[in-house]
This record gives C-alpha cells, sequence and structure tokens, in this order.
C-alpha cells in the first residue's frame, strides 16, 4: 500500500511538473509576441510618418517657390500703379494664404501623431490648394 502511494504521488508531482513547465513556455512565448507584435507596430509607424515628412518638406518648397514668384508679381503690379490689377493680386495672394494654413495644418496632424488616412487627407488638400494657388498666379500674370 505505502509503495502504491509513492508511485501515484510521484506520477502527480512529475505531471504538475511537466504541466508547470508547459505553462510557463506558452507564457514567455506569449509575452514575446506581445513585446514584438508592439515594436513592429511601433516601427511601421515611424517608417510610415517618415514619409509623410517628406511630403511636407515637399509642400513647403513647392509653397516657398510660389511665394517667390507671388513677390516678384507684386512687384510688378506695384510698378502698374493699377487698382484692378492690385485687387485681383490680393485674391490670388489669399490662395497662397489659405496654401500656407493647409501646410501648417499638415505638419500640426504629424507632430500630433494624427492617424495616417487624417494626414494623409490633409496633405491631398494643402496640395490642392497650392494647386488654385498657383493657377491663381497664372491668371493674374496672363491677365496683367
Amino acid at each position: 500500500m505505502r509503495r502504491s502511494r509513492l508511485n501515484l504521488f510521484k506520477a502527480t508531482s512529475m505531471t504538475i511538473s511537466v504541466l508547470g513547465i508547459i505553462m510557463v513556455i506558452i507564457t514567455i512565448g506569449i509575452i514575446g509576441y506581445l513585446v514584438f507584435d508592439t515594436l513592429s507596430s511601433t516601427i511601421s509607424t515611424d517608417v510610415g510618418s517618415g514619409s509623410d515628412y517628406d511630403k511636407l518638406a515637399a509642400l513647403k518648397s513647392d509653397y516657398n517657390n510660389l511665394n517667390n514668384q507671388f513677390v516678384e508679381t507684386k512687384l510688378q503690379i506695384e510698378k502698374m500703379n493699377n487698382i484692378n490689377a492690385t485687387m485681383a493680386y490680393d485674391k490670388a495672394e489669399l490662395e497662397l494664404i489659405r496654401a500656407q494654413s493647409d501646410i501648417n495644418d499638415v505638419e500640426s496632424a504629424i507632430n500630433s501623431r494624427k492617424s495616417s488616412d487624417e494626414v494623409k487627407n490633409r496633405i491631398k488638400l494643402a496640395q490642392d490648394q497650392l494647386g488654385v494657388a498657383d493657377q491663381a498666379l497664372r491668371d493674374l500674370q496672363a491677365k496683367y
């Protein structure tokens, strides 16, 4: 009887030990997966925002080029001393100011870590507004 109790105790102890080792391995695996998943999503987010920063830099460059063209046109309009030309220039310059505001919105969205879709929408709006400002400048230059 003693022997069967001892064998039963050994079998139970061994089963509990094996189950404990399996539970530890599973726990380590789950924790490792969660850490890996968190790191990979952080890296993906950083890569995505990196391309957004590149697009923002391109927007700022386009804005600066367009702003320089506006400055040159303003000098020509001022030399003409024509009130209608000055009013037309002011309307065109308003479009440039709107473009600057949209570019600032893009920068704000990137810095506050808004969702990728939100940043893309703001980039699209800024690009469209730059196009509107560019077209307004071309129309102004063609007219005067």
